[in-house]
């Protein structure tokens, strides 16, 4: 059986609360009705999409995960701008980014790795980790404004989780499979 897979970050409820206002107020642009605004209950940081793979890699991608990020400590991310962003041929987002964070790039690659090591193959041609605000097909009518809304939240990065993503009628339905946390700052 294959499940759809992805590794992320949970944000805790602060965090959520603002950037649900800050989607609000990027309703304005979305003049055509296109966009799907995700419920804030499920806003996370999504370090890097698996896409489908086999129920039974689970336990494996637990095991390397736990081992690649013993050593990781955890540090603060700071989400401070918004991007459409077209993830495929098919998806387009309205997203909540740290475009320039070494700390989350470096995460980003781990966790890419973990993945490869586990014997997953997946597309992640342009992808960069971000927090889903609203989904939307990648053809479709909405102008991004040239100035975004400014946003400036710092979130602390310190467990990785791997969530299951199952399609519900209203938006995904997220289950966490496993969660490892990273080591203290101090």
């Amino acid at each position: 059986m294959n499940i759809r897979a992805f590794f992320a970050l949970a944000l805790p409820d602060a965090v959520t609360r603002w950037l649900a206002d800050h989607a609000d107020t990027l309703c304005q642009y979305d003049k055509h009705v296109e966009v799907n605004w995700v419920d804030s209950e499920l806003y996370h940081l999504t370090l890097c999409f698996l896409g489908e793979i086999p129920l039974e890699k689970v336990d494996q991608l637990e095991e390397i995960a736990r081992r690649k990020l013993a050593d990781v400590s955890s540090f603060q991310v700071h989400v401070n701008t918004s991007e459409y962003y077209q993830i495929s041929k098919s998806l387009s987002v309205v997203a909540a980014m740290s475009p320039e964070h070494e700390a989350l790039t470096s995460l980003n690659r781990v966790m890419m790795e973990i993945a490869l090591e586990a014997g997953i193959e997946f597309k992640e041609e342009d992808f960069r980790p971000h927090i889903t605000l609203g989904r939307l097909p990648a053809k479709n009518g909405f102008i991004p404004p040239q100035s975004w809304p400014e946003l400036d939240l710092y979130s602390l990065a310190d467990s990785v989780i791997l969530y299951q993503s199952k399609p519900g009628e209203r938006g995904s339905i997220y289950t966490p499979l496993f969660e490892i946390p990273l080591q203290d700052m101090a």
